[in-house]
């Protein structure tokens, strides 16, 4: 963990906030919907998915584009998607919702993680030397 507390900011900030990220939508993939505690746990997501897209915009380790990469895409489309689940729970769209918040914690978070294991990354140095 101190090789990752260690790196410049951004850099803890979108890692923990990406690992919490994925500790939290799993538990609330597995548990009941619709109850207070989905409901809260599921803002603390949102929120947690947001810092973590957010932060991304000030990493700039791939530069295809400039400073930015197809993985700040990615980024871009989480926000989105974040918004849009969002929206479809306020206007009682479930099923929709419900897939919004599954593709963005298969893609926003699984997919990105393991483009973070890319020999060269930080992630790859930290856990694999």
């Amino acid at each position: 963990m101190d090789g990752l507390l260690n790196q410049t900011p951004p850099i803890p900030l979108h890692a923990l906030g990406a690992m919490l990220a994925i500790m939290l939508g799993a538990a609330q993939l597995s548990m009941k919907k619709g109850g207070a505690v989905h409901m809260l746990l599921g803002r603390v997501w949102v929120g947690l998915m947001l810092v973590v897209a957010g932060s991304s915009f000030f990493i700039h380790e791939i530069r295809l584009w400039g400073e930015y990469s197809p993985i700040h895409l990615l980024s871009l489309w989480t926000i989105w998607s974040a918004g849009l689940a969002v929206y479809y729970v306020r206007i009682g769209n479930i099923r929709r919702h419900k897939q919004v918040m599954i593709a963005l914690y298969c893609l926003g978070l699984v997919l990105t993680g393991l483009f973070t294991l890319w020999p060269g990354r930080v992630m790859h140095q930290l856990l694999f030397g």
